[in-house]
């Protein structure tokens, strides 16, 4: 593995001699500029507008213009002599917990390394020292031609150099979520909650692979081989919005447990209205004074015994 950078770790009246390596690389597939009517190679040559003619990649260096259009010159050795105490050393600067800084401040990671077998053990001092507290370590790094702001974490058991951008160059988020009023259900909520619990089960972050790449070189071996290219179904036209959010959670979570509907869940009932007691007219209540002061009639019952003759 190639060395980035070569420095020091300077952690109080400690000093780590240590080397800088890539941690990530970038799988894609090289694509260049080429006449589209007939394929030949477009490449970019370096021109300098004063001589009017090319001048080899040796010749060129660094310029800034002034406001007023006056060009400065750096060549390299003027940039690797800026009086920068960072240039060469990794200065700790504070130990804070990981929560404190925003995973959007995050840029480059690079692997550290020791430089020669003296280091290993206050290397591993600090490791574990990390390991121990919970913490990331604040520092500051001068890469290439910038200072960054960096973290010092541990990752597989090796320390890791996290290069940041600087505070106030994240921009402001305000304006872009809803500013009006919206109202959560509790029933959405535990839905959605649901929802995420089941897209999360056996989720394994290793099985992802770059579907474009693969996609393009697909193209690419079509059109090699001279044969009809792949293509894509169309997809179906997106909703413009979400009429009913329930149903839209409740299909989701249907489809992502492979068809089996989920537990329908309980819908806001009003409460029940309390009847009026009935009303007794005046009428109503007369009759039924009437029928309580007259006494029922009773049918005379016939005499069943014979009569006597005469």
């Amino acid at each position: 593995m190639q060395t980035t950078w070569k420095g020091t770790i300077s952690f109080g009246l400690v000093s780590i001699p240590v080397h800088l390596y890539s941690a990530t690389q970038e799988h894609d597939v090289p694509l260049h500029q080429v006449h589209a009517k007939d394929g030949g190679r477009v490449r970019m040559k370096r021109y300098c507008e004063r001589e009017e003619k090319e001048v080899p990649y040796a010749e060129i260096a660094k310029g800034y213009e002034s406001p007023d259009g006056r060009t400065v010159t750096l060549t390299d050795e003027d940039l690797a002599d800026l009086p920068l105490p960072s240039k060469k050393i990794i200065d700790v600067l504070a130990f804070v917990d990981a929560g404190e800084i925003d995973p959007l401040m995050f840029s480059k990671a690079y692997y550290v390394g020791v430089a020669d077998q003296a280091a290993a053990k206050p290397y591993a001092l600090l490791r574990d020292a990390l390991v121990d507290s919970g913490q990331i370590a604040v520092t500051k790094i001068a890469l290439r031609t910038r200072e960054s702001p960096a973290v010092l974490r541990v990752h597989d058991g090796t320390l890791v150099l996290q290069t940041c951008i600087w505070p106030d160059e994240v921009r402001p988020a305000a304006g872009i979520a809803p500013e009006e009023n919206v109202t959560v259900r509790p029933q959405e909520l535990k839905m959605a909650r649901s929802l995420m619990d089941t897209l999360s089960e056996d989720f394994d972050l290793a099985q992802l692979h770059d579907d474009y790449q693969q996609a393009l070189q697909q193209v690419i071996t079509a059109r090699l081989e001279g044969v009809e290219l792949p293509h894509e179904e169309e997809p179906g036209p997106a909703p413009d919005n979400v009429i009913d959010l329930m149903e839209a959670l409740r299909s989701s979570l249907k489809q992502a447990k492979g068809g089996r509907a989920p537990a329908a869940e309980p819908e806001e009932k009003p409460a029940p209205r309390k009847r009026a007691p009935a009303k007794t007219t005046a009428a109503a209540a007369k009759k039924t004074t009437s029928a309580k002061k007259t006494p029922a009639k009773t049918p005379a019952r016939k005499s069943t015994a014979p009569r006597k003759a005469s």
